[in-house]
């Protein structure tokens, strides 16, 4: 009777101390199983990747698709359960494509070293992103197919051919539809012959059609598109394709590339989304209200594992992105900057329920982040005359960040001193707060209450390991700046 009371203690206290354990870790949430995010580091200081690995255990996030592979960030992993999706740049498909020595060199720095027990969980290499975007007018065409074939060679040479599977994201661009429902999907003509090879390859190797969709674009580039229809909980416009409904874009994108595979004789090739998400702010349809509204019900429906009317079943996919990128070209649209679920910072932005429940909650940002002091360049209260502000304001914002003052945006209610004083500050943080970078030939001052209000934040750069470095390159900039800026006023 004592043993049993005791072993019946015993068990109690291994249940409290798991108890304590758990809650020891912030909470942990989960996410969606087949849910994934994209981690992007085009910005000033972007958060260091230790930080960044603690906030995806933290949240429950197992997959990661990053861009390239830095060992800064690769080490991160190191000895994780994190799963990475790793990606070749278009800038080396052609010489990849040329030379095998290369693509051998290429698998030995950037796969094998990191291939052992206890390392990194390399799932997946996408070889080049978007390469075959109408924008680049044919530039990887002859390039992207062959670089994978030559990476595929590699992996297996080195015995990684069967853990290790090659692909390449792609835009949903690089399939189109001849009437407006998915049936009448099919690769583009001026594509067709390569992307019949791309999927013939995927297939036989039982890799994943890597797929970019995009929601959000569809109500971007075209005003009559009904907005209902870019989110998942509305049945206002419904499509009929063959006894099939459509009650969304993203269905319907996804089943218009499964009837393009099963024109090319391959339907059984497995689709992987490699980027979906909402931006935040940019443009007057991207904020926090319709992010929100869209991850709700797109995580729903991840986590029913309904699939699509042709492909019915769980889906895998990767978010865009983790954290927003200041240092996004902006050709496609301001709104590029501000994809992040979290802040530059690894602050959340909105409420989102990773685990597709539906919940009220905020997800988990990153901890141990450090900021630079609490200082912030604004217009001096002394200067009335507006007009000559302007030269020094295009210059901040060409270097700097802007994207938050345009029509409908978080800062579009500032005035012409706000907006003065806003694109002066994203000029000086970008610039590591650095005195030379807050003068604008006497225009500006450097305060230290903070200037944000109204939903504009004016936001603290932060600390991160390539901060030195990347000081020096925007002060190796400030000489051209005082030149211009003289000439401006002169």
């Amino acid at each position: 009777m004592a043993e049993a009371k005791f072993l019946m203690c015993a068990f109690c206290m291994i249940i409290v101390i798991a108890k304590c354990q758990q809650e020891g870790d912030g909470h942990r949430s989960e996410t969606v199983s087949g849910v994934g995010v994209n981690w992007g580091l085009l910005a000033t200081n972007p958060l260091d990747p230790s930080i960044v690995v603690n906030m995806l255990k933290d949240n429950g996030i197992k997959r990661v698709k990053i861009f390239d592979t830095d060992p800064w960030i690769l080490g991160a992993f190191t000895g994780t359960d994190i799963e990475l999706m790793v990606g070749i740049p278009n800038d080396q498909l052609k010489k990849l494509s040329h030379s095998m020595d290369f693509a051998k060199d290429w698998v030995k720095h950037n796969v094998s070293k990191h291939m052992h027990d206890g390392g990194v969980k390399i799932r997946y290499v996408s070889v080049g992103n978007e390469a075959f975007l109408k924008s680049y007018n044919g530039s990887y065409i002859k390039t992207t197919f062959p670089a994978m074939q030559n990476i595929q060679t590699a992996l297996d040479k080195a015995g990684f051919g069967d853990k290790i599977k090659v692909t390449t994201a792609l835009n949903a661009d690089v399939y189109e539809s001849s009437s407006d429902k998915p049936s009448g999907g099919n690769f583009r003509a001026d594509i067709h012959d390569v992307m019949k090879q791309i999927v013939q390859f995927l297939d036989e190797r039982k890799s994943p059609f890597l797929v970019n969709i995009y929601p959000f674009l569809s109500l971007y580039q075209n005003e009559d598109f009904p907005q209902d229809y870019a989110f998942f909980d509305s049945s206002s416009r419904t499509i009929n394709d063959n006894n099939h409904q459509y009650t969304n874009v993203f269905e319907a994108n996804f089943d218009t590339l499964v009837w393009s595979l099963k024109k090319v004789g391959h339907p059984d090739v497995s689709i992987m989304v490699g980027e979906i998400g909402w931006p935040t702010d940019g443009d007057k349809r991207a904020n926090l209200n319709n992010a929100k509204r869209f991850y709700n019900g797109f995580l729903k429906k991840m986590a029913s594992k309904k699939g699509s009317p042709l492909r019915p079943g769980p889906m895998n996919v990767y978010l865009f992105s983790l954290v927003d990128e200041n240092l996004k070209s902006v050709l496609p649209g301001n709104f590029e900057r501000h994809w992040g679920i979290f802040r530059y910072d690894g602050k959340p932005k909105f409420s989102i329920d990773l685990s597709g429940r539906g919940e009220d909650k905020m997800p988990i940002g990153a901890k141990g982040v450090r900021y630079l002091e609490n200082k912030w360049c604004v217009l001096r209260k002394e200067v009335k005359n507006m007009s000559e502000v302007y030269g020094a304001v295009s210059y901040a914002c060409a270097l700097g960040d802007c994207t938050s003052l345009g029509t409908g945006c978080s800062c579009s209610n500032l005035d012409v001193a706000g907006n003065t004083s806003f694109s002066f500050n994203q000029f000086f943080q970008m610039n590591e707060q650095s005195v030379e970078a807050c003068d604008f030939n006497g225009l500006a001052t450097i305060v230290t209450q903070d200037p944000s209000h109204k939903g504009c934040s004016f936001p603290i750069e932060i600390y991160s390991g390539g901060t030195m470095l990347k000081g020096v390159i925007h002060l190796g900039g400030l000489f051209i700046w005082f030149v211009l800026i003289f000439t401006t006023f002169i």
